[in-house]
């Protein structure tokens, strides 16, 4: 049955529907970027709080700066903005439709109609998914690069914006100019101190074109950190054909893992739903939740990733059932990543792992091993090599992290182990597989990559352990280097 406001009374009794009038809700976030992380995760928690009878007035507007998103946007508006989540564990599986979406504006190229909904009185938040490559950042410097052609761009037509960011400043301008007060801009992506990332940006980019107006941003709009977590894989024909067995006929259903959580600063001038209604946690202590997450959890999946690929897995379970895997996912997080985490509330960094444990070996996910090999020159910087620094800098071992750069490194050149083809799996597959090959001779030219290693390169206690380990992947092969350093 095609998914409409219409149908909801008659779809499948197995279906959790809206708890509330779809009718009653109006219009109070506008959010940039509608994959299936955002729509199993805010919209979710939006969903609950409107079922709850809370907070009417803070539905969301979907938008999207990209030519793609129109796809999105097209599947989602021809449904009335309803989403299918479904939420996989290893005993149950349970849909759901998310209803509190309520609009997706036009998509385009300068942003017209973006801006304008930004510009609206009711719109007191705007919220971002658009990857952690999508901020414009220097790995070099780590902070925003104003050269980038999309940002110069938009510094010499900031009225007519290809980017969120100049969208942003633009909607910020109009409001300013008008009275409006401003909107708070709330970033839900997995970064390091992302509300500060895209102060950041949104000030780069308007001082280009008006430095006044930097100015007035950087002292006037609300920023706030945040951490989210929800393991969501990507949708295909598994999960479309999962929909259906419940008669659903969503072209872009979701599907995740039952866990999830988001930990966010109180810091918004023009309010706020109540999301601690429904498990958010409001906290001045986001970074040290962040910090777990991003060096266990992400830092885990790349462990896994790389090492599993090449050992035939294709499915994030998978990789956790296998011995060899398991065992260097283990020993890695324990020896080289907990030492540098700090406790929080809820969590042990010890506790934690338990839980990432479980949360990766669930079987119903499918999370691809191919998702999580995705992209890693921009989640290397991220995710694993600020655990090499703490470790260079405590004195601790770093050999398990030097072999996840070693096997992210074989991994680039190509091919696996049996000769057949690796498909491009990053934005800069042709470059990473010219220095993997470079690296077979000398291993110091992958390091050299200073976008992702910065000065690694030129400490030798790091360059030595590297060499070794991707001379032993070349030579002996993945599962004779893993049982090595397992043995050591």
């Amino acid at each position: 049955m095609k998914l409409a406001n219409e149908t909801l009374g008659e779809l499948d009794k197995r279906v959790a529907l809206p708890a509330y009038d779809r009718k009653a809700l109006s219009h109070g976030i506008v959010h940039v970027g509608l994959g299936n992380f955002h729509r199993a995760h805010q919209a979710v928690y939006l969903d609950d709080l409107f079922g709850r009878g809370l907070d009417h007035d803070w539905a969301l507007t979907g938008a999207g700066v990209r030519a793609p998103d129109a796809r999105m946007r097209d599947a989602l508006r021809s449904q009335d903005c309803l989403s299918t989540v479904i939420e996989l564990s290893a005993s149950s599986t349970s849909p759901r439709i998310v209803g509190s979406m309520i609009d997706y504006v036009e998509v385009a190229e300068t942003n017209g109609p973006l801006i304008a909904k930004m510009t609206d009185p009711a719109t007191r938040i705007v919220s971002l998914t658009v990857t952690e490559g999508g901020y414009y950042v220097d790995p070099t410097t780590e902070t925003f690069d104003p050269t980038h052609p999309d940002i110069v761009a938009d510094g010499a037509k900031p009225e007519a914006p290809r980017t969120v960011f100049g969208a942003i400043v633009a909607a910020l301008r109009a409001r300013k100019d008008a009275g409006t007060p401003p909107f708070t801009v709330m970033s839900c992506d997995n970064i390091p101190g992302n509300g500060d990332v895209t102060r950041d940006a949104v000030t780069g980019t308007a001082r280009l074109s008006d430095p006044a107006l930097a100015d007035w941003i950087g002292s006037n709009i609300a920023f706030p950190n945040s951490m989210v977590d929800r393991i969501t894989p990507a949708t295909g024909d598994r999960e479309r054909a999962l929909a259906a067995e419940y008669g659903l006929d969503d072209p872009v259903p979701v599907t995740c893992e039952p866990f999830r959580q988001w930990v966010l600063e109180d810091n918004f001038p023009q309010g706020r739903p109540r999301l601690e209604e429904v498990g958010v946690t409001f906290t001045d202590k986001v970074h040290e939740y962040e910090r777990m997450k991003i060096r266990i959890l992400n830092g885990g999946h790349a462990i896994i990733a790389y090492s599993g690929a090449l050992l035939g897995c294709e499915l994030a379970d998978e990789a956790m059932a296998h011995p060899l895997v398991h065992a260097f996912f283990r020993k890695v997080e324990e020896t080289e990543v907990l030492p540098h985490v700090h406790a929080v509330p809820e969590f042990t960094p010890a506790a934690y792992l338990e839980l990432i444990d479980e949360r990766f070996s669930n079987p119903a996910v499918k999370d691809t091993i191919r998702r999580l090999c995705l992209d890693g020159s921009n989640r290397q910087p991220k995710f694993i090599v600020p655990s090499i620094l703490d470790g260079l800098k405590a004195g601790t071992s770093v050999e398990g992290l030097a072999l996840e750069s070693a096997l992210w490194c074989r991994y680039c050149a190509g091919q696996f182990e049996d000769g057949s083809t690796i498909e491009p799996n990053d934005p800069n597959w042709s470059r990473l597989t010219e220095l993997s090959d470079a690296a077979k001779s000398r291993p110091g030219a992958w390091l050299e990559q200073r976008t992702v290693y910065g000065d690694l390169a030129r400490n030798e206690t790091f360059a030595a352990v590297f060499a070794d380990w991707l001379d032993r992947l070349w030579t002996s092969g993945t599962q004779a280097t893993l049982e090595t350093y397992l043995k050591a």
